[in-house]
């Protein structure tokens, strides 16, 4: 459990990364940085967001609890390369937006002495790096644990301590085969949305014309094009499924309106608006 002697290791000082030093720090806890950018180390120094760091994946060894926020494979591959650094008996998570693969991968190369407890904090933005970091946004967040048999009461626990320390707004429990397929709907299908409509054209003009409409629907396409690759082809099962669906539910719609079927339209929308009402905040 998290005490206010527990020290946390950070790994990758990128918009979540920066904002869970930023958001610990500022409740009292004592944070490590680790990023291949010192320029990131800098400025979590300079905000008084960690009280050392570097490039040096030997600064983890002081830890109690390590946060990886990399990609899922350079997690992978850190905890591969790097484990030996991490103190006997540490607690180890993440904020990865997939979760078979990588709770395999880990526990699978995992030393016996440390644990590893996956989890999810729905609080991602679309803009890159620590200058972006913002722990207040964890305030309207989600926040889900996945946790698996192997899984300690104690980690689990830990878990939602560390959630409430930081303010998230909701906190779940989902298997990672429940987690990857309502990700799979929620997230990237809408990214991939969000991306397929901005390659529809090039027209420039359009800038001039718009409405809230549009800028809401494509708030997303000013995406991480290094991450989100991994995260759908990591997820491609779930995801194909989804983008399937929605062809389908597309081509329905395509339908109505050449045979003009205003009432079949008409109950589509109604649905569409029912079901939207429930995530208003």
């Amino acid at each position: 459990m998290i005490n206010k002697d527990t020290v946390f290791a950070v790994i990758g000082l990128g918009v979540l990364g920066g904002s869970y030093v930023e958001g610990l720090s500022q409740k009292g806890y004592s944070c490590i940085g680790v990023d291949i950018n010192e320029e990131s180390i800098a400025y979590a120094k300079e905000k008084g967001w960690i009280v050392k760091g570097g490039s040096d994946p030997s600064v983890v060894k002081e830890a109690d609890i390590v946060i990886s926020c990399l990609y899922p494979h350079a997690f992978v591959k850190w905890i591969k390369e790097n484990q030996q650094y991490i103190k006997h008996g540490a607690l180890l998570s993440d904020v990865t937006g997939v979760k078979r693969n990588v709770i395999e991968n880990i526990n699978a190369i995992l030393r016996e002495d440390i644990e590893f407890i996956a989890c999810h904090p729905m609080a991602g933005k679309e803009y890159k790096g620590i200058l972006f970091a913002d722990a207040s946004k964890f305030e309207t967040a989600n926040f889900i644990i996945v946790p698996t048999k192997d899984n300690t009461k104690e980690a689990i626990a830990t878990a939602y301590q560390l959630a409430e320390i930081l303010g998230f707004s909701r906190i779940s429990e989902l298997s990672a085969e429940e987690h990857d397929k309502m990700i799979g709907f929620l997230s990237q299908l809408t990214h991939v949305i969000a991306v397929s409509l901005m390659n529809v054209t090039d027209n420039e003009q359009l800038v001039d014309y718009t409405g809230d409409s549009f800028r809401d629907l494509t708030r997303i396409a000013e995406i991480n094009e290094s991450m989100w690759p991994e995260l759908f082809v990591e997820n491609k099962d779930y995801l194909l499924k989804e983008i399937t669906a929605f062809q389908q539910s597309l081509e329905n719609l395509k339908e109505m309106i050449e045979t003009e079927n205003y009432d079949g339209m008409k109950n589509k929308m109604i649905i569409a608006t029912e079901r939207r009402k429930k995530f208003n905040k």
